[in-house]
């Protein structure tokens, strides 16, 4: 049994939200989207606590690596923002990419940075001297999504021509492609326990592929439209999916169950436009949408 309670709103951007991320520092939250500034919220007090710099463009993807000072915001322009935490202040411009960015994630035993383009490739930095070091050719379309496996030798990318890449981490070769997907695959997401793959795509289908043989084994009819993301729960056998069609959906990740959705339909105050990504902050999950609203929801699970 999963109950779930609508436990905040943030409202200030003026415009859809693409994208969250969850700071280093407890009780922080980021956001960015179709705005003139990347937001910071507090999550204690449930209440906006600045712009922390102006962007010129969209923003499309967050990350702040673990272990270092930085947020980095990557851009619809292909610029990615390079933020110190220490020095408060923008600190460089990866200019790696002329089209717009779309996921950004660290490899932290490489100390590497990847970042995934409209452009078809991955652009992989140092994150000690913020230098590029390589461009992975990955799709003559867009990547849409970054995957890293938890023990970091796998990295999986969904592209716009519907085919899932995996990538070796080493050295970067591909190692194969996955085709099951009939439109573009905007998530793909690892489970913690690294035994599978799980991918979500505009055709609003779930796949589940095996980490080692690469097998599919499961296709879910998840959404009605869009699946735009997939986030595992940090502690728990369970992932949410959010999509185009205005739902999120909780899912087991040990029986690939639906177990909860929630969604105006099902009587829930939620988003009444596409939802975009997702957070979990313990048992409270954070999502974004297209209707301009953060909203933070208390899942409690029974046994």
């Amino acid at each position: 049994m999963i109950t779930v309670n609508k436990s905040a709103e943030l409202t200030g951007h003026g415009n859809p939200i693409f994208t969250l991320e969850l700071s280093q520092k407890p009780g922080i939250l980021f956001t960015g989207g179709n705005d003139k500034g990347l937001v910071e919220w507090s999550l204690k007090d449930n209440a906006f606590i600045k712009v922390m710099f102006p962007v010129k463009a969209s923003v499309y993807a967050i990350h702040c690596p673990q272990g270092y000072p930085l947020l980095f915001a990557g851009l619809r322009s292909g610029h990615v923002l390079v933020f110190n935490f220490l020095e408060q202040k923008l600190t460089h411009v990866l200019e790696g990419h002329q089209a717009p960015i779309f996921d950004i994630k660290s490899v932290q035993r490489k100390e590497e940075l990847l970042v995934a383009s409209e452009d078809g490739t991955v652009s992989v930095w140092n994150l000690k001297d913020l230098q590029k070091i390589y461009t992975i050719p990955v799709s003559p379309d867009t990547v849409r999504s970054i995957g890293i496996s938890h023990d970091e030798k796998q990295v999986a990318f969904g592209c716009r021509d519907n085919s899932i890449k995996i990538y070796d981490v080493e050295d970067y070769s591909l190692i194969k492609s996955l085709h099951s997907h009939t439109m573009a695959v905007f998530a793909v997401q690892y489970a913690p326990d690294g035994s599978y793959l799980v991918s979500g795509s505009r055709d609003a289908q779930l796949k589940i592929w095996d980490a080692l043989t690469f097998e599919l084994i499961r296709s879910i009819p998840a959404h009605m439209f869009a699946v735009n993301h997939i986030a595992f729960h940090p502690t728990l056998p369970y992932f949410a999916t959010a999509s185009m069609d205005k739902s999120i959906k909780i899912w087991g990740s040990d029986d690939f169950k639906l177990y909860k959705i929630i969604s105006r339909e099902k009587g829930y105050p939620g988003h009444v436009l596409s939802i975009n990504k997702l957070a979990w902050n313990g048992n409270q999950l954070i999502s974004v949408s297209d209707d301009k609203r953060i909203i933070i929801w208390d899942v409690q699970f029974d046994e």
